[in-house]
């Protein structure tokens, strides 16, 4: 699904695409086929720079399509979190493994006594996985952030960072390029009764945000301390923020394609222009 042409030249060219839209845990099987059962990634182009956000089980198609284009790949990818489902695509990620790629691999959620290396060091070891990260060939470094930070990663591209409420600390990213902005907000709490300052002023005036919609304001209740919200709180702190587009996402592993494409029809009519999320989806914020 396209949101729209990319019209723009290739220097200013602005896209976005998603390869896991899922929360949790992968969900494959007859009732997610139109909306995709991997969990999360975000492929983000900025001109000539590729910007990756969270390493799910969606990431292992994007790494699989890189390698076919034949070319080196040079990539920034950014965790929101260590979770197991926004990280668990990492070994399965083909350019790792390829000696001429150049990965670097950005988090700022971390407690002092963990890096992000530690991180996928502890997830590839035994006896949860069989080869360890020295396998991985490509060039890679791990870079740490304090949330909060403002990140460069390439010119003309400017990140902005700041807090989720989520169990273990999350980072949500605002990416502007080229007079455009869109967030990445996902894995984050709603406070009760109303929205949450952090994120109002990281959104604000985005042209896009793309939110964590796990339950629906009925379901909530029975999920507090969760981390995760609704998607009506997407549309509601949309509206707050004055955002451009809504993105319902991080879906409900047992969502069905059906529910889903219900909250997008309810979604749509209650704020024109709302959007949730499947696999292959593209959009030019």
């Amino acid at each position: 699904m396209t949101d729209r042409a990319a019209s723009d030249s290739p220097v200013s060219a602005f896209t976005a695409r998603f390869w896991g839209v899922r929360g949790s845990i992968a969900s494959p099987g007859p009732d997610t086929v139109r909306y995709g059962g991997n969990t999360s990634c975000l492929e983000v182009r900025c001109g000539a720079a590729r910007l990756v956000f969270d390493a799910g089980t969606g990431i292992r198609a994007l790494g699989a399509l890189l390698m076919r284009q034949g070319r080196p790949v040079d990539l920034d990818l950014f965790l929101t979190h260590s979770h197991f489902d926004h990280i668990c695509g990492l070994p399965f990620f083909a350019p790792a493994f390829d000696p001429e790629s150049r990965l670097r691999l950005w988090s700022g959620h971390l407690p002092p006594d963990h890096t992000t290396r530690s991180v996928v060091c502890g997830m590839m070891s035994a006896p949860f996985y069989p080869i360890p990260v020295d396998t991985f060939r490509a060039d890679c470094t791990f870079r740490e952030f304090a949330c909060g930070d403002v990140l460069r990663p390439a010119p003309g591209v400017c990140i902005r960072t700041g807090p989720l409420n989520h169990p273990n600390g999350a980072v949500g990213y605002r990416i502007e390029y080229a007079g455009r902005s869109l967030c990445f907000v996902t894995d984050t709490e709603h406070p009760a009764g109303g929205r949450d300052p952090a994120v109002i002023e990281l959104v604000r005036g985005a042209d896009v945000l793309v939110y964590d919609s796990t339950y629906t304001d009925e379901e909530y209740p029975c999920h507090v301390g969760w981390g995760h919200s609704t998607w009506q709180e997407c549309l509601r702190l949309a509206d707050a923020a004055g955002v451009g587009r809504a993105v319902i996402f991080h879906h409900d592993p047992s969502r069905s394609d059906a529910a889903l494409d219900a909250i997008a029809a309810a979604a749509a009519a209650q704020r024109p222009g709302t959007l949730v999320a499947a696999e292959g989806m593209e959009l030019v914020p």
